[in-house]
């Protein structure tokens, strides 16, 4: 696992009425602090990477649909440098992802209506100095093919 990337597993508690799912809190280990909370969704088969933050950690989990959510560890100074991960999460998985300032990260929906994922980072958006950089979801800086992998 990525240094400092933190899984969640999220236990869902049904009854007759619905479900309830807690997602985030205060006391969890790996919490520092709230910025905000935002939806972004992906339609089947769209990529959405990469990306990362030089300042905030992002707290994902996807509440509708699956994706395949990959990070990969670009900090020269991790123990972790160049590590790969790769998570299926989703209604059949339901995690959250603790990605820390740094990692690079992305997303591909995997099923077959739109995958909606709720993020609670730790800092709120700066439209005047975004802390978001990216690179090109298929560029050869990242050793990641987002090809379907059968078998």
């Amino acid at each position: 696992m990525i240094e400092g990337v933190k899984i969640k597993k999220l236990k869902v508690i049904p009854d007759e009425r619905g479900r309830l799912m807690e997602i985030l809190r205060c006391d969890d280990d790996f919490f520092t602090k709230f910025g905000q909370v935002y939806m972004t969704a992906a339609y089947p088969g769209v990529v959405k990477g990469w990306h990362y933050h030089k300042i905030q950690s992002d707290n994902m989990i996807i509440i509708k649909g699956m994706m395949k959510v990959v990070l990969y560890d670009d900090r020269s100074n991790s123990k972790t440098y160049k590590e790969i991960n790769e998570f299926f999460v989703g209604e059949h998985n339901p995690a959250l992802i603790h990605i820390p300032a740094g990692v690079l990260h992305g997303f591909k929906c995997i099923s077959e209506a739109e995958a909606i994922c709720i993020n609670i980072p730790t800092e709120s958006y700066n439209y005047e100095k975004p802390d978001e950089y990216r690179v090109d979801p298929h560029s050869k800086e990242i050793p990641y093919d987002w090809t379907r992998k059968d078998g």
